[in-house]
């Protein structure tokens, strides 16, 4: 293999928020680079900028311990390509992006191996929420940690791990937003006077099969009190297809819509939303869109999930709050009979719904880094140290 004149980054990024999250960085370091190379594992947002990625990351994109078992051949197969991939290409740096399940494993491989290439990992495990002991193994396994809350840094540094905030990329996601509701609901054929919803139901296979039977339930009530009622649901390609055919025969019109740009125009259109936990609910607040959450894994992992959690919130805002803020439907709690009733209430009380946000934008400013740059900017900053 003939030398190269370029730096190569190689980044794994395992599910789509982690996608969109290596997108950002990606762009900020051609910015500061033009001549850097990438190669590794990415999601459509990674893959529309001209990145090859070594395989679908649906594959690979699942949540709970029950859930992963019937994957585990394939899993355990495409981390054997993810090794074979780094030895034949011999990156400058290894960056894994958020899905620590998988980038656990490859890291410790990589270390196992004796691989003197640097390590960088961006998002930290939630160690603050459950299984605390994970900050000693990344401590171990890699060079270097990028987080996306101010907080978490001291729960690393302490095992000798250094660490970089750069902050959370909804805030550079979000930043200069401007829609206008009558065009969105124009260009997508919605009724102009009509109570519009954002529905989103996650982007992991194994997501929307428990969620969305949960979610039509709780939808078709909402349409007894809002006959009116139109759903718009933002997915991403790879299970959009899955998720038109699982609300085909909801008896509520609705649309599927694809892309960030028209992701955010669709919550800043809409007076609700419905939502898996997750990052979508940071986003939700930036577009001052008022909001539920809910979630829950297969039903052993339901009943266990407990025992492992350190925090009785599961949403940020509540997190960086202490307090609750933002109505979240948890596990076994995960059910229309619930959330119905706060859905309605928050929908008929717009007062009330608009200071759910207007609280709850207050914790999300403290998710921006200190000084200019945008997170991306930070994070790039911090690989090319290593190069």
């Amino acid at each position: 293999m003939n030398p190269r004149s370029n730096k190569l980054i190689y980044i794994l990024a395992g599910e789509p928020s982690g996608d969109l999250l290596a997108s950002k960085m990606m762009q900020a370091l051609l910015k500061k680079d033009p001549d850097i190379q990438f190669t590794g594992l990415g999601g459509e947002t990674m893959t529309a900028m001209g990145f090859d990625t070594l395989f679908d990351i649906s594959e690979i994109s699942v949540m709970g311990i029950f859930e992963v078992l019937p994957k585990l051949r394939l899993i355990m197969r495409r981390l054997n390509n993810v090794m074979e991939d780094i030895r034949y290409t011999r990156p400058d740096v290894i960056v894994t992006v958020d899905s620590w399940g998988f980038a656990h494993q490859v890291l410790a491989r990589l270390k196992k191996k004796g691989c003197r290439i640097p390590r960088v990992h961006y998002v930290a495990p939630q160690v603050w929420a459950w299984q605390k002991g994970r900050a000693k193994t990344i401590a171990r396994l890699a060079d270097h940690l990028m987080t996306l809350l101010p907080f978490e840094p001291p729960y690393f540094e302490k095992h000798g791990l250094k660490c970089t905030f750069v902050g959370h990329p909804v805030i550079e996601n979000t930043a200069s937003l401007t829609t206008d509701p009558v065009a969105f609901k124009e260009k997508y054929g919605i009724p102009e006077q009509c109570t519009l919803m954002s529905v989103l139901p996650g982007s992991r296979q194994s997501e929307i099969k428990r969620l969305i039977p949960v979610f039509k339930r709780v939808l078709l009530e909402v349409k007894k009190t809002f006959p009116d009622l139109f759903l718009v649901i933002p997915s991403v390609a790879a299970i959009s297809e899955k998720v038109k055919d699982a609300f085909a025969d909801l008896d509520i019109p609705h649309r599927i819509i694809l892309g960030q740009y028209e992701r955010y125009a669709a919550f800043q259109s809409s007076v609700f939303a419905l939502a898996a936990s997750g990052t979508v609910s940071l986003e939700l607040t930036a577009c001052g869109t008022p909001h539920v959450i809910a979630y829950k894994f297969g039903s052993i992992s339901n009943k266990l999930a407990p025992y492992f959690s350190r925090t009785p919130f599961a949403n940020l805002i509540n997190i960086l709050a202490n307090k609750w803020i933002i109505p979240e439907f948890i596990l076994e709690n995960c059910d229309e009979i619930l959330i119905t009733p706060i859905v309605l209430d928050l929908m008929q009380n717009p007062g009330k719904a608009k200071s759910q946000v207007e609280e709850a934008q207050q914790y999300f400013l403290k998710l921006k880094p200190d000084g200019d740059a945008m997170p991306s900017e930070k994070a790039a900053e911090t690989v090319l140290s290593f190069l």
